[in-house]
């Protein structure tokens, strides 16, 4: 994996699509009464397709609105809506129908042009095109320039083509997108000398946090016989040992093979390119819907693109798809040396889709088939972990941690699930150890820092130091319920219980339905003499689903009282407290 992460702040130097409102929207006006409707519209059908799509169900969506549109298929809104749920399949050919059928309409929506842009490269109409974007069916500036450059290449006008992308790159804000295009066209015309200068200026490296654009100066470089420079650029990015199409760059250069050029052969896959290039700067920054539709739009231009099928479907799968993100996973071809990454996204939707057992199944497999790739473990372990399967978790945590040459910081959330896992299983050396580790690697973790001192309480040792360990993680997290819950936990353990109240009850504000947050509020009432409100706090955890075991002590605190549980589990007492407000 990259050691920085795809992301860029791009703000409005994109000037890109606004974010999806069609979805939103949807989610109001559910009532046939509240929607104006003209006959003879189906009324029924075109519900059906709002709720779908406000519900993010492309398929759904899809086949209501054609229903809507049989009776009514003039209807803007129908066709827009029909529109984006078939890109929402990847079905760049239907969408461009009905995005017709909203251009004759006078639309010049954005997403009506995407659609039909992506529908013309498909079809290589290069001329159409440029007549789109004439007519003002824009996809929003930088991605209309993109587009029009490689109309121009497609025509076999690459000079005005490398032409256009120049004026791009000197562009403020798009420097980075014109000289990543340029040098792909520059590449796919052979000119690999003008290639590496377009991605060897100071502007263009910052580039170098979207991976393809790397991968790319690596096959470059490659063809001008300078693979030691290719290999120094893959050092510099990618940590060793965790990327296998990375890895396997690596063993071709060492080998002194010369990569071939792939990344861009042709200009319809330079269209496609213009799309994964936004999808990937804007994910996280604009709508995910806008992403998944520049993600689909790539991948109809080249169905081969993993990259883009692996955005695909980590986006349907967070936006609650998982059986449309499990048939785009499986759109990866099991020769990609990215496959291995479909199948962990694979084993993501079988969780999300309710079957933990048939995505541990496809872990296990994939641990065995990559024995040496980390991110298999680590993810194995945290899917075990989630299932409370400690022993089997520990031992993946194992496997990714003899894989650590030397540990660095961003290794400290490893040796922290290892800890917990071990702290489960009631191995406190061990956990003691996992959990100091991971402060040592990252001294401010507020997990970490939390769960150790939290740890020392319930284990009644070491409280001066847990109190440290918890007031520095409220330092880091001000915000968390969860932690300072903790801090006034250590002060009820430290017999400081008027100090423990305040931060108990501010916790439980940011907490209010935490069974645990809850009853503690109830102890530390009960421990100052508020027992009628000690009583009603119990309740209330007892109404919010605790754990059977904490449960059946909340119900014996409410018959017999904290002091008497604590006699009986032999526990100190508390100190006596004044009970004037037990009213």
């Amino acid at each position: 994996m990259p050691r920085i992460r795809p992301a860029l702040a791009l703000g409005l130097a994109l000037n890109l699509l606004p974010p999806l409102a069609w979805a939103e929207e949807a989610a109001r006006d559910m009532t046939a009464e509240s929607v104006a409707v003209s006959e003879p519209m189906n009324a029924g059908a075109y519900l059906a397709a709002r709720i779908a799509a406000a519900n993010g169900d492309y398929r759904a969506a899809a086949h209501w609105f054609t229903e809507a549109l049989k009776a009514d298929p003039a209807n803007p809104r129908l066709l827009e809506g029909a529109t984006v749920s078939a890109m929402g399949l990847g079905d760049f050919t239907a969408a461009a129908v009905t995005a017709r059928g909203l251009a004759d309409l006078g639309d010049k929506s954005q997403v009506g042009a995407l659609a039909l842009l992506t529908d013309a490269a498909g079809r290589k109409d290069y001329a159409g095109i440029k007549q789109l974007l004439a007519e003002g069916r824009s996809g929003g500036a930088l991605l209309d320039a993109l587009v029009t450059a490689w109309a121009e290449a497609g025509e076999g006008q690459v000079s005005e083509a490398v032409a256009a992308f120049d004026k791009i790159a000197k562009t403020p804000g798009r420097e980075i997108f014109g000289a990543y295009h340029q040098a792909l066209a520059l590449g796919m015309a052979g000119d690999f000398e003008g290639a590496d200068k377009a991605l060897s200026s100071d502007k263009a490296k910052a580039a170098r946090v979207l991976r393809r654009v790397v991968l790319a100066h690596v096959q470059i470089l490659s063809q001008l016989e300078r693979n030691p420079e290719a290999l120094a650029l893959l050092d510099e990015v990618f940590a060793p040992g965790q990327d296998v199409a990375v890895e396997e760059l690596r063993t071709r250069l060492q080998n002194g093979e010369t990569l071939p050029w792939t990344m861009v052969q042709t200009p319809e896959q330079g269209m496609a390119e213009v799309f994964y290039t936004l999808a990937s700067a804007t994910r996280g920054e604009a709508d995910s819907g806008y992403t998944l539709l520049l993600s689909r739009a790539t991948a109809f231009l080249r169905p081969d693109h993993t990259e883009a099928l692996l955005t695909a479907a980590a986006l349907l799968n967070g936006d609650g798809q998982p059986d449309l993100a499990a048939e785009t996973y499986a759109q990866v071809s099991s020769e990609a040396p990215e496959h291995y990454l479909a199948e962990l996204g694979r084993a993501e939707t079988l969780v999300a889709a309710g079957k933990p057992d048939a995505a541990l199944e496809v872990m296990q497999a994939l641990s065995k088939a990559y024995p040496k790739l980390r991110v298999v473990h680590v993810t194995y372990g945290d899917m075990l972990r989630r299932q409370d399967r400690f022993e089997d978790a520990t031992k993946a945590y194992d496997a990714a941690i003899a894989l650590i040459d030397t540990p660095n910081a961003d290794d400290w959330r490893l040796f922290f699930s290892r800890g917990i896992c071990h702290e489960r299983q009631k191995r406190w050396d061990l956990a003691e150890a996992d959990l100091r580790k991971a402060l040592e690697l990252s001294p401010d973790q507020p997990q970490a820092l939390n769960y150790l001192g939290y740890s020392y309480l319930e284990l009644n040792r070491n409280l001066d130091e847990a109190l440290k360990l918890i007031e520095r993680a409220v330092e880091v997290e001000p915000n968390s319920g969860a932690i300072t819950d903790s801090l006034a936990w250590a002060y009820f353990r430290m017999g400081r219980y008027a100090d423990a109240v305040e931060p108990m009850e501010r916790a439980s504000m940011m907490e209010p339905v935490d069974p645990v947050v809850t009853d503690h509020l109830g102890d530390i009432y009960w421990a100052v003499g508020r027992q009628l409100e000690a009583r009603f706090q119990w309740r209330r955890a007892l109404s919010y689903g605790p754990e059977e075991k904490d449960a059946t002590r909340i119900r014996r605190k409410l018959e017999l009282g904290l002091d008497k549980v604590l006699a009986e589990e032999g526990a100190a007492p508390l100190e006596t407290r004044n009970a004037e407000n037990d009213h």
